[in-house]
C-alpha cells in the first residue's frame, strides 16, 4: 500500500523495528524490476505481525492476478500490465521473536499461518509458502515452536524457515570455526521435528526447509553509534542510517565456506538457502556512493559454490584429524562437500581447513570415475604478510581473494592436495564415469 504509485507521493512512516524513517522510495515495483534485471527470483514476505489474513490475500492479488479486479488493475495503472508472478511467499518473519511487533505464541501463529495460507492460495493456487520456524536454535521455544506451528499448518505450507547468525566471541576462534557443526544440528533437528509431525498427522507430503537467513554477523559496522538502540536512546529518527556494515576477514570466509558445505550436505531437505544480505549490510559486497564497490572475503566461497555446485550432491565419507573446538567438542579439521554434474562430467569438491597452524594433506578416492583432469583449483587463505584477521577494504580491495592451489595431483583413482592452514578451497575435476 505504501510502496506503490508515484514515489514522490508515497507516505513517510516511522519504522519502529530499526528506529528509522522509512521513505518507501524503493517499493514492490522497484524490487521486482531490480530482480528481473539481476536475474533472480523474488521471495516476498507478508506481514502477519501488525497486519493479517486480508492484507496478505490482497498483496497476492495485487502482485499475481492478471487483471479485472481493483487491486490487479491498480498494479496495471502503476506501470506493470503483466502480473509479477511471485511464486515464493513467507508467512511473516521471525514471529517467535519478542523483538517483533506483533510477535505470536506458537499456537497463535500456527493458526494465523494456516488461515493466511488458505486465503493466499485461493487467489493463486500455484504459489509456494514458507512458515516461520524459530528465529534461531537458541530460542527457548525451539523445537516446540516448529511442532506446534506445523501441527496447525502442515497441509497448507511447503517449507519451514531457519535463521542463524554466528560470530567469534572473546577470541574463541576454535568454537567459531566449528560453527557449521551447530548449523548441521539445527537443520537435522528441524527435519526430525517436521517428520515427527508428518508421522503423527498421517500426512503424505514432506515439509522441506528454507534456510532463508544465514551469515556471520558482528552487528558493528559503519557508523556504529547510529545503530537502532543508540538512536532510540537519543530520540533521533533518521533516514537510512549506515548500520551493520561488517568487515569480513579470512577467518570469516572459511566459516562461511563451512556453512555452504552444511547446506549442501542437507540438500535433500534444504531446498532454499539465502545468504543475508547482498550489499553493505552484513554483505559479501561493499560499496560507497560515487565510489568503488569491492568484494569482501566471504564473497568468494559463495560465488564459487554458486557457480560450480551443479547436478547431484554427493554423500561424502570423510575421515580427518580432529581438534578441540571448545563448546562443540572434537571436530574435524577438514570439512568437505562435493557435487557431481553428470551432464558436464564434472566433480566439484569444496574444502575448508579449520586449523590455524599446519597445512593439511588431503587424499580423495575417485573410484567410479576415470581420467580425472583438474579444471579448477583455487584457495582462499591468509595472504603473505597478513594474518587471520586480514580483510579486503576500500583501500585494499584485493587483500583477500582466491589464488591458485598449486599442490594438486591426480591419477586414475586418487586426487591428492595440500590445504594451507586456515583456508577454503574448491577443486573441480573433469572425469569419465566408469
Amino acid at each position: 500500500e505504501d510502496g506503490v504509485g508515484p514515489a514522490d507521493a508515497r507516505p513517510r512512516r516511522l519504522d519502529g523495528a530499526w528506529h528509522t524513517v522509512e521513505t518507501n522510495a524503493f517499493g514492490l515495483h522497484e524490487f521486482v524490476d531490480w530482480s528481473r534485471a539481476a536475474g533472480v527470483e523474488v521471495m516476498e514476505a507478508v506481514n502477519l505481525g501488525t497486519r493479517g489474513v486480508e492484507a496478505a490475500r490482497q498483496l497476492v492479488e495485487y502482485a499475481n492476478h492478471p487483471g479485472g479486479t481493483a487491486l490487479s488493475d491498480l498494479r496495471r495503472a502503476n506501470g506493470h500490465a503483466e502480473p509479477f508472478d511471485i511464486k515464493l511467499w513467507c508467512l511473516g518473519n521471525e514471529m517467535d521473536g519478542p523483538w517483533q511487533m506483533g510477535a505470536k505464541t506458537a499456537e497463535e501463529y500456527g493458526r494465523l499461518a494456516q488461515e493466511a495460507a488458505k486465503a493466499m492460495r485461493l487467489v493463486d493456487p500455484s504459489i509456494e509458502l514458507v512458515a516461520c520456524g524459530s528465529s534461531n536454535s537458541g530460542m527457548p521455544t525451539f523445537g516446540s515452536w516448529e511442532q506446534t506451528v506445523l501441527r496447525h499448518a502442515y497441509e497448507y505450507v511447503d517449507y519451514v524457515s531457519l535463521h542463524a547468525y554466528y560470530q567469534e566471541h572473546d577470541g574463541d576462534h576454535a568454537s567459531f570455526l566449528a560453527s557449521a557443526v551447530d548449523m548441521d544440528h539445527f537443520i537435522e533437528s528441524v527435519v526430525a521435528t517436521a517428520d515427527a509431525v508428518r508421522a503423527a498427522g498421517k500426512h503424505t507430503k514432506r515439509i522441506n526447509l528454507s534456510f532463508d537467513e544465514w551469515n556471520v554477523w558482528y552487528a558493528s559496522g559503519k557508523d556504529t553509534p547510529d545503530q537502532p538502540h543508540v538512536i532510540e536512546r537519543e530520540g533521533v529518527w533518521r533516514e537510512h542510517p549506515r548500520i551493520i556494515e561488517d568487515e569480513y576477514s579470512v577467518t570469516d570466509a572459511v566459516v562461511v565456506g563451512t556453512f555452504l558445505n552444511s547446506l549442501l550436505r542437507h540438500g535433500d531437505r534444504v531446498k532454499i538457502a539465502n545468504q543475508a544480505q547482498l550489499v553493505n549490510v552484513i554483505a559479501p559486497i561493499r560499496s560507497e556512493a560515487g565510489g568503488p564497490a569491492w568484494r569482501q572475503s566471504i564473497f568468494w566461497p559463495f560465488a564459487r559454490t554458486a557457480a560450480l555446485a551443479r547436478g547431484e550432491i554427493l554423500r561424502v565419507s570423510a575421515r580427518s584429524d580432529r581438534y578441540d573446538a571448545g563448546k562443540f567438542g572434537d571436530v574435524d579439521l577438514v570439512d568437505v562437500a562435493a557435487t557431481w554434474d553428470a551432464e558436464r562430467g564434472r566433480v566439484a569438491l569444496f574444502l575448508a581447513h579449520r586449523g590455524l597452524d599446519e597445512s593439511a594433506d588431503v587424499t580423495v578416492d575417485l573410484r567410479g570415475w576415470t581420467g580425472a583432469r583438474v579444471t579448477t583449483a583455487e584457495v582462499l587463505t591468509v595472504p603473505e604478510g597478513g594474518d587471520r584477521h586480514t580483510a579486503s577494504t576500500q583501500d585494499a580491495p584485493d587483500a583477500v581473494g582466491l589464488r591458485p592451489l598449486d599442490d594438486v595431483r591426480t591419477d586414475d583413482a586418487t586426487l591428492t592436495l595440500r590445504l594451507p592452514a586456515l583456508s577454503w578451497a574448491v577443486v573441480e575435476l573433469e572425469v569419465t564415469q566408469s
